[in-house]
């Protein structure tokens, strides 16, 4: 089984992933890309690595029982697609707490407020295979929780679910 954690920058992944109590192991796509040298270049007005995908998906190739964390995750092949999700303005504060530019938090919430990511997994793994999870205001243990309720199979698709379009 292969399960993508991915969301808007910001949402938790990687908090909510190193706190997961799971048998698959954990990759964080983002140091493999850095690790590897999977890129092709960097974005120097994101300020941000590009990730060359191709790479990325030869890299993947053959790796099963794995959870795949990264903005990126939903991207590739997966039986389930976790989307995790947080209000915009919780995605700035987090963003910004990290030491990312106001700009750049920004258009991560305008991202987030839009949907983006969610409908890019929808439109890759269809709505049957699309869970999301609200982490705002959430323990990352909470979210670590119901990450795994979707791992084990305890949890329905909720595609959808999850709106910050009053954001915008």
């Amino acid at each position: 089984m292969r399960v993508a954690v991915t969301g808007t920058p910001g949402t938790g992944k990687t908090t909510a992933t190193e706190r997961l109590e799971t048998d698959l192991d954990v990759i964080h796509l983002n140091d493999v890309i850095r690790e590897e040298g999977l890129s092709e270049g960097v974005d120097e007005e994101r300020d941000s690595v590009v990730a060359d995908m191709d790479a990325v998906a030869e890299w993947l190739d053959g790796r099963d029982d794995v959870v795949v964390d990264s903005h990126l995750a939903h991207n590739f092949d997966a039986d389930r697609v976790v989307v995790l999700r947080a209000h915009p303005d919780e995605v700035v504060d987090r963003l910004t707490e990290r030491g990312d530019s106001e700009a750049k938090a920004l258009e991560n919430a305008e991202s987030e407020a839009l949907d983006v990511i969610l409908s890019g997994a929808v439109e890759r793994h269809g709505r049957d295979a699309v869970y999301e999870v609200d982490t705002t205001d959430r323990d990352p243990d909470v979210v670590a929780a119901e990450i795994a309720a979707v791992i084990d199979g305890e949890r329905e698709p909720s595609a959808g679910e999850v709106s910050f379009v009053e954001w915008i």
